[in-house]
């Protein structure tokens, strides 16, 4: 499993390195449960995450076309040779067909640009809080869509963790289905440290992290002993798989 961690601005990212990050996520925590951070404070994020780390930003939900345009453009200050992953949602949404058109569009624009940007879809296993279309729905819809992966995420963040929603088994199916038409699989929300081992029946190809990773919380600041920890977790969780397999 590789290890993403969210920080909020570039001051962050030295913290979220040092202590073994494989992914710098840049997100807003204020801004919501995939709140964007700003065009030039994202451009600045990347430009600290070298080559060998792989970037991610979130951008947020989106319920039109427009909506999608708009949370690209936030990318357009990008200028990695490295492939950059971009975290959609579609909070409020339950049209199957609304949600397939605007991660169509989403990978159809980011096709165009001169960097290798991949989009990942992002369901929430807290649907009836999200008012979204059910996790087990993305898979198809993102294969069909073109996008790279699929992300399951908690929407409310009240201290209620993904595993509080879903159990580790019904995980492991959702990311088998997933991996099945070929997407990259993540799990995020409201993680801590201690989960990792209860996700390792699910085997992600990427566990996220934000609160776990900071001093006082998600709206805290990202602490490199902090990311040591769950790096560690996460490694254990790792070779726990290998033996077992």
């Amino acid at each position: 499993m590789r290890l993403l961690v969210s920080v909020r601005s570039a001051e962050e990212v030295e913290a979220a390195l040092a202590g073994g990050a494989d992914i710098v996520d840049a997100k807003e925590p204020i801004n919501g449960p995939l709140g964007p951070v700003s065009a030039v404070t994202l451009a600045e994020i990347s430009r600290r995450v070298p080559a060998n780390r792989q970037l991610s930003a979130a951008l947020g939900d989106v319920a039109t076309e427009e909506d999608v345009v708009a949370a690209l453009a936030v990318t357009e200050g990008l200028s990695r040779h490295e492939p950059a992953f971009l975290k959609l949602g579609f909070a409020g949404l339950r049209s199957q067909e609304l949600v397939s058109t605007l991660l169509t569009t989403a990978v159809r624009l980011t096709s165009m640009r001169r960097w290798p940007l991949h989009i990942i879809a992002v369901a929430y296993a807290d649907t009836s809080r999200a008012e979204s279309l059910p996790p087990h729905l993305f898979c198809r819809l993102a294969h069909q869509a073109g996008a790279a992966g699929v992300l399951m995420d908690t929407y409310a963040k009240d201290g209620k963790k993904l595993l509080d929603w879903w159990s580790p088994a019904l995980l492991a199916d959702w990311i088998t289905e997933a991996r099945g038409l070929g997407l990259l699989t993540g799990l995020a929300g409201a993680l801590g440290a201690e989960d990792a081992a209860g996700l390792a029946p699910a085997n992600p190809d990427v566990i996220g992290f934000r609160g776990a990773a900071c001093d006082s919380g998600r709206s805290g600041r990202v602490s490199a002993q902090r990311v040591a920890l769950l790096r560690s977790r996460v490694d254990r969780t790792g070779r726990t798989l290998v033996r077992s397999a």
